[in-house]
């Protein structure tokens, strides 16, 4: 474990959103979907892709709270450009489950 100081930390954006659109990717390397999340008035609309189809359906994931880093560089995934980073945990199985929100909170609230 590498340890940062609070500063460094400060500096990550994480936000709260809420999916509104979700796409398959058949591009992508690994099954995953491209995903949209509204992040409210200031920061808007953004993309990503996200290997999350063993325990997501599509239908699932929408209207779902999330939290989003939104202040890295943008990345392309198989030509499509993810501008934000949907975090999660590994499950048992070594797939992706979403880190939630417990109440619904406005989205682009900041994690503190």
């Amino acid at each position: 474990m590498s340890i940062i100081t609070y500063e460094e930390f400060a500096r990550v954006d994480l936000r709260s959103g809420t999916i509104i659109k979700v796409e398959a990717f058949p591009r992508a390397q690994k099954p995953a979907y491209k995903i949209w999340a509204d992040f409210g008035t200031e920061i808007g609309i953004l993309q990503t892709s996200a290997q999350i189809t063993l325990n997501y359906t599509q239908e699932a994931l929408l209207g779902r709270s999330i939290i989003g880093c939104v202040n890295l560089d943008k990345k392309n995934i198989a030509g499509f450009i993810s501008e934000f980073l949907l975090v999660g945990f590994s499950d048992e199985n070594n797939a992706i489950c979403i880190a939630t929100i417990d109440s619904k909170v406005p989205n682009g609230n900041k994690l503190h």
